[in-house]
């Protein structure tokens, strides 16, 4: 098998990547092949025996899809994206990496179909951003899409593209609409959704951090763990099963940033919930006010998708996979 993973170089891609070399096969087939693109080259995989190609690739860019196509992969993971924060401050480069990268990747794949009948799963991240206030709590399934961001609505274009090119028979598309992962490992990056995992990491290795939002911001969170066995399944699950409805929101846990102080409180004391500082940001606070509290999620759970039950659960993910399983 032959995977081609777009976006490899940040977090959900490395992550993915070494998921892959670790379990060796995909759906029972031996990964031979691992295609590893991103706007910075990402590292190839430790302790892999197959072929690695590890490259920098940008996807909007011209003839950059027909490119990775060319090497006819299996499955296509689709990673790479602008997050919320950076498309809302510069709508041109929202649109051309979240909109237009996309629409070049789908159409690349299209011609090849044309071409051969060259028929890939693709797995495409998008965002519970496609929905937006005013909100029910939990959000059903059915619910229509109303982003009220530049992010939420280049993906939500995304999803319906998805949609249509399964249905004509380019692709076997399925779109996981994943929760705003917690805890990132890393430095924080420009997510407007970067505090919920910054109140946390942080002062789990002694260090302060910006609460910018009040104590009551409910919202949806998956660890990287989760997403991560979330894109796996969406690789190999029958899309026979999952319809016409392409798009899933995918399970999580609805919490509010007092919840989540609590669970750090209960797992490292009250000495790292001390180091959290409340700066409010108007800015971040009028995005959050019409963020997804949460959701039913029952397709995605009836087709096999799970995630953490509790924040404290969340949070001890973070220490095994990043901190070697305790705190300094």
């Amino acid at each position: 098998m032959h995977i081609l993973i777009i976006g490899a170089a940040g977090m959900v891609g490395r992550k993915l990547t070494q998921r892959l070399v670790a379990d060796k096969a995909l759906d029972g087939k031996t990964v031979e092949k691992l295609t590893l693109v991103d706007v910075v080259q990402p590292e190839a995989p430790a302790g892999f025996s197959g072929t690695v190609d590890a490259r920098e690739s940008d996807l909007s860019a011209p003839g950059e899809a027909e490119t990775l196509v060319a090497g006819r992969p299996d499955v296509i993971f689709h990673l790479a994206a602008i997050v919320s924060g950076e498309a809302e401050l510069d709508f041109d480069k929202g649109y051309r990496i979240n909109l237009d990268g996309t629409r070049y990747l789908f159409d690349a794949i299209r011609l090849a179909h044309n071409e051969d009948g060259y028929k890939p799963r693709v797995v495409f991240t998008s965002s519970i951003a496609v929905v937006g206030a005013p909100l029910p709590f939990p959000i059903p399934d059915d619910f229509h899409l109303t982003p009220l961001t530049s992010y939420g609505t280049q993906k939500a274009i995304c999803e319906l593209l998805l949609s249509d090119y399964s249905r004509r028979g380019f692709f076997e598309g399925i779109g996981i609409r994943l929760p705003t992962i917690c805890i990132r490992p890393g430095k924080p990056n420009k997510a407007a959704s970067g505090f919920f995992s910054n109140i946390l990491r942080e002062p789990l290795v002694g260090q302060e951090a910006v609460l910018p939002v009040s104590d009551d911001v409910r919202h949806w969170h998956t660890s990287p763990r989760s997403a991560v066995g979330f894109l796996l399944h969406g690789a190999t699950i029958d899309v026979d099963k999952v319809g016409p409805r392409r798009n899933l929101s995918m399970p999580g846990l609805s919490a509010t940033v007092g919840e989540q102080i609590e669970a750090l409180r209960r797992v490292a004391g009250d000495k790292a919930v001390a180091l959290i500082r409340r700066e409010p940001d108007e800015m971040i606070m009028k995005m959050v006010a019409g963020w997804a509290p949460g959701f039913e999620a029952k397709r995605a759970t009836e087709l096999g998708f799970t995630a953490e039950k509790s924040f404290d659960e969340i949070i001890r993910v973070h220490i095994d996979d990043e901190l070697g399983g305790k705190l300094a």
